[in-house]
């Protein structure tokens, strides 16, 4: 985990963003003709305008809250030191999000409630804003708690609760059905929770028609693909509409199967973005606002407004610069999300040391390089464990793919459990052709090995079945779905294929090898096989499991996508059939808008079928 630093300049960014007016330059950077920033002469005449917000991007732990409080206390010292008035912090921060039904525990409720105690004793000075649980009349609410000068200045409960996709906040929490507005040297600010911000004409709505001019919103987002995008438009679309500014504090790190990708940010009510804190890393993110030429509102007396009055800050010795905008490609978004959350699930749960089996295909060397990126290459092992029907080229890619890592590896060859299990079988067997059963055998001897390496060592096994085999069920049930964690289980292979091409050229150099890229994707588990014996070849099936999956469409509606109907109705009724093995996977990160478990819930015992109808 990144230590929080506080910058005042990025240098490993390259392109610079267009300053807004009530955005105040660094005194370390001469203004050019046309600033609207102060010059440095007015510094310290018009200081007590300037209003220093940080918002703490910190990567929390469910249930850790010794180690949650520390990082809060840590930030609310840091932004201290540097001279800010207010210090913002992520939703449910106190207890790690999301909680699930630890909060049907009192204990955790308890223990959230004398921690946020602790964390207000060290608010001397200083405004803090910080994500926790709060219980009122013997109702749970998900709680931003405003605190300052040691004290509990408001508890804003947040109103609109998701229970979509991934969140079920109705489980647990009551609504929040009133706010209160805060008022500092003439500015009024709103405080709202994630869902809250993405309601059109909601709470953010009510807020700025209350005189609130800047709206400081602290949140736990996780990712997805297209999600950064998705919530920057709805962001800049809020603050435009409703003319204020927007802090927005976001979680960042791996809890379980979702990442949060932090990118803080903050956007003025132009929407335009001002400076955006780093993406999947812990940060401190520090910005100057001018209170004078932020937006001026009418002042409803229908909304109670709590002044707070703090010292003034005597160590703004010169003002920030906005932080330069950090834009990601999506594969670079996706591989950093699957190094963050492979980490974090590791390092939280315990496990310094993974091990996998390396086949020399094009999953498992994806799964090597992430988890060497997420664990450093001293802490992962790899395993080859060939049969028979493994070709000399499959072992060979696998020790170049360990070697070019640096990983520590040894090869196992299973063929001689394999014959010995046959002998076993043979007289139940007799009489009955070769299928799966012995394909099987091999998976499974595999997934025994891993696990015995496991047991002795004490080192989690990562599997490596990606997506569009876990839709389809192309996986052997305690065999190659053996392991504590599926790194690549919600991506699809077509994307497998543009991670591993982006490493390769991330780095400049063939880590993976290039016949791994090419050949045509087997599991090796009889003589000659490939994949599209048994499924449409992945340019094909990938699409027809999003539009399935993903995007809920009917099999006529996906058949009239220009597929070939055979080649739908074969993946559906495969995907149908599978939900069994789906719900005994590891868990994995989730890194598509619906992955399978948390996002799409289906009953295993089910005989709904759809009808094709005219197509």
């Amino acid at each position: 985990m990144s230590r929080l630093c506080y910058r005042l300049r990025r240098t490993s960014l390259t392109r610079k963003i267009k300053f807004e007016s009530s955005v105040l330059r660094s005194g370390a950077c001469l203004p050019q003709a046309g600033d609207l920033s102060h010059p440095r002469g007015d510094l310290q005449l018009k200081k007590n305008n300037i209003l220093r917000l940080a918002m703490a991007q910190i990567n929390t732990c469910v249930g850790d809250f010794a180690g949650n409080a520390h990082k809060i206390i840590n930030a609310i010292e840091q932004a201290k030191a540097q001279g800010s008035h207010i210090v913002c912090f992520p939703e449910l921060a106190v207890c790690g999000y999301p909680p699930e039904d630890l909060l049907f525990k009192n204990s955790f409720i308890q223990e959230n409630i004398r921690r946020l105690n602790q964390i207000k004793e060290k608010t001397s000075g200083i405004i803090a804003i910080v994500g926790s649980i709060s219980k009122e009349k013997g109702a749970l609410f998900n709680s931003a708690a405003v605190l300052a000068n040691k004290k509990t200045i408001d508890i804003y409960h947040k109103i609109h609760l998701p229970n979509y996709g991934v969140f079920d906040e109705k489980r647990y929490f009551s609504s929040g059905s009133k706010f209160n507005l805060y008022e500092l040297n003439g500015l009024r600010l709103g405080v709202n929770i994630c869902e809250d911000i993405w309601i059109e004409d909601g709470v953010i709505n009510s807020q700025a028609q209350a005189g609130a001019s800047l709206i400081l919103t602290i949140n736990a987002s996780p990712y997805h693909t297209g999600k950064i995008n998705l919530r920057q438009k709805m962001l800049k679309n809020q603050a435009r509409k409703n003319k204020v500014f927007i802090a927005y504090i976001n979680l960042v790190g791996g809890q379980d199967e979702l990442v949060f990708d932090g990118q803080s940010m903050l956007i003025s009510d132009k929407g335009k973005i001002l400076s955006l804190a780093a993406a999947f890393k812990e940060d401190l993110l520090a910005v100057d606002l001018d209170l004078e030429k932020l937006p001026q509102k009418p002042k409803s007396k229908k909304t109670k407004v709590i002044t707070i009055h703090l010292p003034e800050q005597k160590n703004i010795l010169q003002l920030i610069p906005p932080a330069r905008i950090q834009k990601l490609e999506t594969t670079e978004e996706v591989f950093s999300a699957l190094v963050l959350g492979t980490r974090d699930y590791c390092q939280k749960n315990g496990f310094s040391k993974v091990v996998l089996g390396l086949s020399g295909g094009v999953d498992s060397s994806l799964v090597a390089v992430i988890a060497a990126e997420a664990l450093g290459r001293d802490n992962v092992i790899g395993a080859i464990l060939p049969s028979r029907f493994n070709s000399p080229d499959s072992s060979d890619d696998a020790i170049s793919l360990a070697n070019n890592l640096g990983l520590k590896h040894s090869t196992i060859p299973i063929q001689e459990i394999f014959e010995k299990y046959l002998d076993i079988l043979n007289p139940h067997f007799s009489g009955q052709p070769w299928n799966t059963a012995e394909e099987n055998l091999q998976a499974r001897i595999r997934g025994n090995i891993l696990m015995a390496l496991s047991n002795k060592f004490g080192w989690l096994v990562l599997t490596t079945g990606n997506k569009s085999e876990m839709g389809v069920g192309y996986a052997t049930l305690y065999g190659d779905m053996a392991g504590g964690f599926a790194v690549i289980k919600d991506v699809p292979k077509t994307l497998v294929y543009k991670l591993s091409g982006f490493y390769n050229q991330r780095e400049n150099k063939e880590i993976i090898p290039q016949r791994v890229l090419e050949k045509a994707p087997t599991a090796e588990l009889r003589e000659n096989q490939k994949d599209s014996d048994s499924l449409p070849v992945y340019e094909t099936l990938d699409p027809i499991l999003k539009y399935y999956i993903e995007d809920d469409l009917a099999v006529s509606e996906i058949i009239k996508k220009s597929f070939k109907q055979e080649d739908v109705l074969k993946t559906v009724r495969m995907v149908d059939t599978s939900e069994y093995k789906r719900r005994q996977s590891p868990p994995g990160v989730k890194i598509t808008p619906r992955a399978f478990g948390r996002d799409r819930r289906m009953p295993i015992t089910n005989r709904f079928k759809e009808e094709i109808g005219n197509v």
